[in-house]
């Protein structure tokens, strides 16, 4: 039973512990033997930087600036990156546990019992009783073997990956749309644009480097409309905020798309000639008038208008989205909403016209392109489709019939482990007491396993679950590809080797395979060998990878796939002659609107939604031990607006508890004007009490099985004492002139700073 016991124990020798200091403390006086090319760790835009190394250890960082995408700029995640490689906290043996403690042990015995404990389950429960959950933020090269690993080591049908979290309504939308899952455009295309329509996407904060091109699309003279719940720090820098309701983007899309219409800014010649099914799209748009769509969203009809007469006029526009438009059990629907907008208008398949999602995890498009998703194989083929299984188990040396089937979505293997269907977990790269919705019952699925091993280079909230840790490489200490989030294919570079007795991935996992006996189809000597065969793989394949070495990554600063052949340059633009169905047609979508499978009620009056900030990452298994990061945000909070504040008599800075129907937290009250009154907002990087997820809904998109992350109905309740957070350096009050009492009087509410 995977357990945790003597969490404090496990806490204090594992971590998280914060540290800023690189290996031998800070010198001025370094001697640096090497500088090595590489890309940041953290998300998809994947920013160039050189690492410093000093007698083998990575020491510190400089700049980049030949890489285009970001030329020498870094956030602060960026900047603190190469702080992990020697932290304390890393795992430096493998570790089994016994009696609820971790105590170390050789590769040998941890492998064996592995192993031993794969082959038990599977005699006695079958092939699929074992499931593979894997992340994004490895190579591809990796996330490519996880796959295989999992089909033809496992041979079971239960693998998914941690993109599923992520921007896989988004990916299922633009094949239901466009054929293809891939941003139509590189970033150099943003400043081109007349008009940028930004939705669910925080830029400033979670995105930073990239609002390089957003500021050269300003500095042309280019304007912003901003799609958010939130007045966030991107949408202050808007010509235009539209604050609607957490989950009401079908609506408000549909209104855009209404008045596009009727004042005659579509364009008729792109829609005939280069789509189908517009009708669709148009009666269903019709019926939502600027006022209805004002009605269900809570944004003014006068801005609604506004908002598609900018985008309309505009000869050239990108539309680009992130999570708060994908968290949702809607969320392909919110993205081919978009997209309907994006059609309409005939703003696709060329300079400064185009459409993109925002990729959040470093290689959250490289990783689900081949093959770790539960229903698809290398090249974004599919698993169902019999011409695709025949190739790749080609590929692979298997017999077609040895392939396995489609499994399931993330959220539902861990359903599955609570039906006792699944009764062993091998997961690498991943945090699932962070990350998944509804971490209550994530405790139950991870509790009634009867074996769980975990590959990390940090204990994770999840891994302290596991039977056995086994000890991982971060990113600086191997070699790879990831795909960026404008379809890039760039180079990692290894720039030091993995402390004490920690292993690569791919090693770990090539080990496990021969160990059962399944050595002969995991014999990669080098990431290289692992690529050379991935290019294999996708060949022909829609996300095809065949026509890009290393060398060309290196010579080009990055390849554009699809790239089918060696002299093929590769595709920086999408759709600039034909879409990526059949009859090269783009398709739209008659979609309307549906409320979040919660909406508030008298006893949960509220909207809850999350979301990230600038110093953490992710579930912030490596960025909760960085000592400055910590510093600038040290927990979560809930934002609050100044008249709910007030309402429940809630002063800045003390500590309240937000309740849903699945579990309740305590979190410091952060009143600010910039958010909804009916709306709360929590980051969520963070685990155990401090877990926004405990609180979110499990609810799947039917065809993405995203969870509901971003609309669930909550309470808040004040206690009884009120204790003061520390904020970084200092606690900001809100200014008592922002607290309001309903007949319009002022009423000072705590003290100004």
């Amino acid at each position: 039973m995977s357990k945790v016991e003597n969490l404090e124990k496990i806490i204090e020798k594992f971590g998280p512990h914060p540290h800023d200091e690189p290996i031998d403390g800070w010198q001025a006086d370094r001697n640096i033997d090497k500088v090595v090319p590489t890309h940041c760790p953290y998300c998809a835009v994947q920013c160039g930087m050189n690492l410093l190394v000093e007698k083998g250890n990575l020491v510190g960082f400089e700049p980049r600036y030949d890489f285009p995408v970001n030329e020498g700029r870094l956030c602060p995640k960026g900047v603190t990156a190469y702080l992990q490689t020697h932290h304390p906290d890393r795992l430096l043996h493998p570790l089994i546990k016994r009696n609820g403690y971790f105590e170390r042990a050789s590769w040998d015995e941890a492998l064996d019992l592995v192993v031993s404990n794969i082959e038990r389950i599977q005699e006695k429960h079958g092939k699929d009783s074992l499931g593979v959950y894997s992340g994004s933020s490895l190579t591809t090269e990796k996330t490519y073997l996880m796959g295989k690993f999992a089909r033809v080591g496992l041979q079971t049908k239960y693998l998914d990956y941690n993109g599923r979290l992520c921007m896989v309504s988004a990916a299922a939308g633009n094949k239901k749309a466009f054929g293809i899952d891939r941003a139509a455009n590189p970033w150099s295309d943003i400043p081109d644009a007349e008009v940028l329509m930004i939705a669910g996407a925080n830029c400033a904060e979670t995105f930073p480097v990239l609002n390089k091109f957003l500021w050269q699309q300003r500095d042309r003279g280019g304007k912003w409309i901003i799609i958010d719940p939130r007045e966030t720090t991107t949408a202050r820098q808007g010509d235009l905020h539209l604050q609607l309701k957490p989950g009401t983007d079908v609506a408000l899309a549909n209104g855009i798309l209404n008045v596009l219409i009727n004042e005659g800014f579509t364009n008729e010649e792109f829609i005939k000639a280069r789509t189908n099914d517009w009708e669709l799209a148009k009666q269903t748009a019709l019926k939502y008038s600027p006022q209805t769509a004002s009605e269900i969203t809570g944004v003014p009809a006068e801005k609604i208008v506004l908002a598609a007469q900018m985008y309309g006029r505009a000869k050239t526009g990108m539309l680009l989205h992130a999570r708060g438009v994908e968290h949702h059990s809607n969320g392909v629907n919110n993205v081919l909403s978009y997209i309907n907008i994006v059609l309409a208008t005939g703003k696709i398949g060329a300079r400064g016209n185009g459409y993109g999602t925002i990729t959040g995890q470093g290689n959250g498009q490289g990783g689900r392109e081949h093959g770790q998703k539960c229903d698809q194989l290398p090249g974004a083929r599919m698993i169902d489709n019999p011409e695709d299984r025949k190739y790749v188990s080609d590929v692979w040396g298997i017999d077609e019939s040895e392939m396995p089937g489609a499994g399931v979505s993330a959220v539902e293997m861990f359903q599955k482990m609570r039906e006792g269907e699944i009764k062993g977990l091998l997961s690498v790269c991943n945090n699932v007491m962070v990350s998944l919705p509804d971490i209550n019952k994530v405790r139950q699925a991870l509790e009634g396993l009867e074996f769980y091993v975990c590959i990390d280079f940090f204990m994770s909230e999840g891994a302290r679950y596991a039977d056995v840790v086994l000890p991982s490489t971060t990113w600086s200490e191997d070699e790879g590809v990831t795909g960026t989030g404008e379809g890039r294919v760039v180079k990692i570079n290894r720039a030091s080797d993995p402390p004490g007795e920690a292993k690569t991935d791919w090693w770990i996992i090539q080990e496990i395979a021969r160990r059962m006996g399944r050595g002969k189809f995991f014999a990669f000597n080098n990431p290289r060998e692992i690529f050379d065969e991935l290019r294999v793989a996708s060949k022909g394949g829609k996300a095809d990878y065949f026509g890009i070495s290393y060398e060309k990554i290196e010579k080009q600063d990055g390849v554009f796939w699809p790239c089918p052949t060696e002299d093929h340059p590769g595709t920086p633009r999408l759709f600039e002659e034909e879409f990526y169905h059949e009859d090269g047609k783009a398709k739209f979508h008659g979609i309307e609107f549906n409320s979040p499978d919660e909406t508030p009620d008298e006893e949960y009056p509220l909207i809850l939604t999350s979301g990230r900030v600038v110093y953490q990452y992710l579930s912030g298994n490596q960025t909760r031990r960085i000592g400055f990061l910590v510093d600038q945000c040290p927990e979560p909070y809930v934002e609050i607006h100044p008249k709910t504040a007030m309402k429940l008599k809630i002063i800045d800075g003390e500590r309240v508890k937000v309740i849903s129907r699945r579990g309740e937290g305590v979190f410091p009250a952060l009143v600010v004007k910039t958010i909804r009154p009916d709306t709360l907002f929590i980051p969520y990087h963070w685990g155990e009490e401090m877990a926004v997820n405990q609180l979110t809904n499990p609810k799947l998109d039917p065809v993405s099985k995203i969870p509901e992350y971003k609309a669930c109905s909550a309470r808040v309740e004040k206690l009884p004492t009120r204790n003061l957070p520390v904020l970084g350096q200092k606690q900001k009050y809100v200014k008592g002139s922002e607290l309001e009492k309903p007949n319009g009087n002022r009423k000072r509410q705590g003290k100004g700073k």
